[in-house]
């Protein structure tokens, strides 16, 4: 397999300051450290040597408190080994007006206005693109790591999008060959199988969100160099970044970068509260601003995956718009909260059940939703044909309304 040799950036050095002011700043320091050697001979206490001239002694600060800064040393002796470098080979075609580089963000098109802002940083494509509409190879890199001790490995969608041949790099720097078992557009998640049976080492899914303030670790390989480490903590929760109807993003400011896509984002505990999957950056380079798909939603994908090699999701069959403070107003809801329905369509599970345009839904199985992002992530998470009911707000009154959830078309 082909590799990309990292080239080393140049060091741009400044031009040094004038002799006078060096001799200046010089003349300062020296000044402070005489003053600082005269308080430590002045605080020590008086030692002579055999030639009877005083010794200053090491001052000993006492009722003084230092503050401890958390070393992450021991948590990442036992997750690395489980993170992997992702190498693949994919077949493209390349259309008649594409420019050279890597490919755009998945799901928009070239030039879209969010293209400069949420980059895709799994996407290494180094082969030029001709004129042509040829299906050509393009090399990609992102991360990945083993979930289980028979080889299953978690990355994301679009390091592996048209995968013809997929490598991983262990910590140890073995190189294991791996299938694609299944892949989720929607939430950027692939799994993946390596071909040679062996005990390999990995780490667990989260099984609670992290707090705002938590710290967190970011394990992947950037731009190439694998095995690389960076801390930071949790910034937010529930980010839309406008990839999907299931935005639902940790966002971190651990530094993440090109090649991070599908590696882990850990907790003090060893365990992975999330998936890295973009960053926010008008350069595209680390800015502080990072987002990971939650350990929640990674956990109930991977299940499917696994054993159906694709994700099926509820459906209700509805347009839906958020219900502002005026929506409120003009239909005599309390509260601007809910989803309401601009069209029921046609012999879907919503229109089957009586629902129609203007019904505002409330809360779904007795839970309130507070938006419209809400309701289609909680209806995804229904298998089709699950019974399930509604609260409706229609003509300034409540309603229970029942319906079968469909199965959600392909994308």
């Amino acid at each position: 397999m082909t590799t990309q040799e990292n080239s080393t950036p140049e060091v741009t050095v400044r031009s040094p300051a004038s002799a006078r002011s060096i001799l200046k700043r010089g003349a300062i320091v020296a000044g402070a450290a005489t003053l600082s050697i005269g308080l430590m001979a002045g605080l020590a206490d008086t030692v002579l040597n055999s030639h009877g001239a005083a010794i200053a002694q090491p001052i000993q600060l006492s009722g003084v408190q230092q503050t401890q800064l958390p070393s992450f040393a021991d948590v990442v002796d036992r997750v690395k080994p489980a993170v992997v470098s992702v190498r693949v080979k994919a077949k493209v075609v390349a259309s008649a007006d594409e420019e050279s580089g890597p490919a755009g963000i998945e799901g928009l098109p070239p030039g879209h206005p969010l293209e400069r802002f949420f980059r895709r940083f799994g996407e290494e494509g180094f082969g030029p693109r001709g004129p042509q509409q040829q299906p050509r190879m393009q090399l990609a890199q992102g991360s990945g790591f083993f979930i289980s001790q028979d080889g299953y490995v978690v990355t994301n969608n679009h390091v592996v999008a048209n995968a013809a041949e997929v490598q991983l790099v262990t910590d140890g720097g073995k190189t294991l060959s791996a299938k694609v078992i299944g892949t989720d557009p929607r939430t950027d998640l692939a799994l993946l199988k390596v071909n040679e049976s062996g005990n390999y080492p990995y780490v667990q899914l989260a099984s609670g969100k992290p707090r705002i303030g938590d710290w967190v670790l970011a394990v992947g390989n950037p731009f190439g160099l694998g095995g690389t480490v960076t801390a930071g903590i949790v910034s937010a929760q529930g980010r839309d970044i406008g990839s999907g109807p299931y935005d639902d993003f940790i966002q971190i400011d651990a530094a993440v970068n090109r090649g991070n896509s599908g590696g882990p984002t850990f907790n003090q505990k060893g365990e992975v509260v999330g998936v890295n999957t973009a960053i926010y950056s008008p350069s595209g380079g680390n800015v502080g601003i990072a987002f990971a798909i939650p350990a929640a939603t990674v956990q109930s994908v991977v299940e499917q995956l696994k054993e159906h090699g694709s994700v099926a999701r509820g459906f209700i069959g509805v347009q839906i718009q958020p219900v502002t403070a005026e929506v409120a107003d003009a239909i005599g809801l309390k509260d601007a909260k809910g989803a309401l329905i601009a069209e029921a369509q046609h012999n879907g599970p919503a229109a089957k059940a009586g629902l129609r345009r203007g019904d505002t839904i409330l809360a779904v199985n007795g839970e309130k939703i507070a938006d419209a992002r809400e309701l289609s992530r909680k209806i995804a998470t229904f298998a089709p044909g699950t019974k399930a009911s509604l609260t409706i707000w229609r003509d300034g009154k409540e309603r229970e309304v029942s319906f079968e959830v469909g199965r959600q078309p392909a994308a």
